[in-house]
């Protein structure tokens, strides 16, 4: 293999790609990311075995060939080197790869390429084509809400749903759920259901964060994963086998009070009360008060803490319906109103003990469940 490019692009694949190599793995070779010639570009891969992302780049092909790198000491000496053409040589015989740059000679101690796990075909049909300002919007308003437990696996992940023209994003912690729902540009004619790692899914966004184009999502047949291509990227996850949890009966379908309100004023109300709820389990109590003709309507937002003292924000509000006194994890209202992109937030509840739901004023495709905490005194 003879190829070089430039010490930019070079940099950029090896951060995208290196946040799936394996940190400690019984195979060393999952340590490494794979360097190989792939029709003209510069294809960079690692994988953990669950998760695996390929990246992409322009480069001059001299002579085609693959090996794998040792991710740290590649990615480490990449970013030293100066904005200028690499180019790099291996020798196959003592799989070393020769690595220059303007006036740095550096030689790498390599891996065969055929130790590495198998990538998946090039050419998958039956492919979901997405727009990717929805997919990572989606992505954004549902993944924060996943587990991080491994104890209940199913709630790391986040359920997707495919049923004609709409998708369907939902995850939950056992504390919260997210659901957030888009429209397909055509409509599909398979049904999906499938359950995502969290992470993959935030690794996808992360890579897309810039991108304006569409990304097609395959599922192969009885391989249990699921994989995105982008003009640039692949992206293949394993799949979280297990059911999701009827999040549809949890989402309440009433209320008794409904608060329109600034979502930058609560979220800066929340944010406030949080440096006061940190030792009391982040719950901070929202006291809901319906206004008159005369004077609007008010949420105020408490925390209380023995050591560190106690905050009180009030938040003017259109409240329909009766007064309501309730607590949350703080630190949920937080993440939820951090994701919502519109102007004014709506909240509704109906006891002290039922779930309260957050949605954004003017959208109807998200909303997020939070389970109430213990009113303490």
């Amino acid at each position: 293999m003879k190829v070089s490019c430039l010490q930019e692009n070079l940099a950029h694949g090896l951060s995208i790609v290196s946040r799936a190599v394996a940190p400690r793995s019984t195979l060393p070779v999952l340590s490494n990311i794979l360097v190989a010639t792939d029709n003209g570009r510069l294809r960079l891969s690692a994988t953990n075995l669950e998760l695996g992302i390929s990246y992409w780049i322009g480069a001059k092909i001299e002579e085609d060939g693959s090996t794998t790198v040792p991710a740290r000491t590649f990615v480490d000496l990449v970013n030293t080197l100066p904005s200028d053409t690499v180019s790099m040589e291996l020798t196959i015989r003592n799989q070393t790869l020769n690595v220059r740059c303007g006036s740095f000679n550096n030689d790498i101690k390599c891996i065969d390429a055929q130790d590495f796990p198998p990538l998946p075909p090039s050419e998958l049909d039956d492919g979901l084509t997405l727009n990717v300002e929805n997919l990572r919007s989606m992505i954004q308003q549902a993944t924060f809400a996943a587990s991080t437990d491994d104890a209940r696996p199913v709630l790391t992940g986040v359920l997707l749903e495919v049923e004609d023209d709409q998708t369907t994003m939902a995850a939950a912690d056992g504390f919260r759920l997210s659901v957030r729902t888009a429209q397909l540009s055509s409509a599909s004619s398979n049904q999906v259901r499938a359950i995502i790692p969290a992470r993959a899914l935030s690794e996808l966004a992360r890579i897309i964060g810039t991108g304006d184009e569409t990304i097609s999502m395959t599922l192969p047949a009885n391989r249990g994963q699921v994989i995105f291509r982008g003009t640039d990227f692949e992206l293949v996850s394993q799949l979280i086998d297990g059911t999701f949890p009827d999040y549809h009966s949890i989402i309440p379908t009433t209320f008794a009070t409904r608060s329109v309100l600034s979502t930058g004023a609560l979220l800066k109300a929340c944010r406030a009360a949080d440096i006061f709820a940190r030792e009391a389990a982040h719950s901070a109590r929202l006291r809901i008060t319906p206004g008159s003709d005369l004077e609007p309507g008010t949420m105020e937002v408490s925390a209380t803490a023995a050591e560190t003292g106690s905050n009180e924000t009030i938040v003017d509000a259109t409240i329909e319906g009766e007064a309501v006194e309730i607590a949350f994890n703080v630190r949920f209202l937080v993440d939820v109103l951090s994701v919502i992109d519109t102007p004014n937030v709506a909240i509704e509840t109906t006891s002290a003990s039922s779930p309260g739901v957050v949605r954004p004023v003017g959208r109807d495709d998200f909303l997020h469940v939070i389970m109430p905490m213990h009113l303490g005194r």
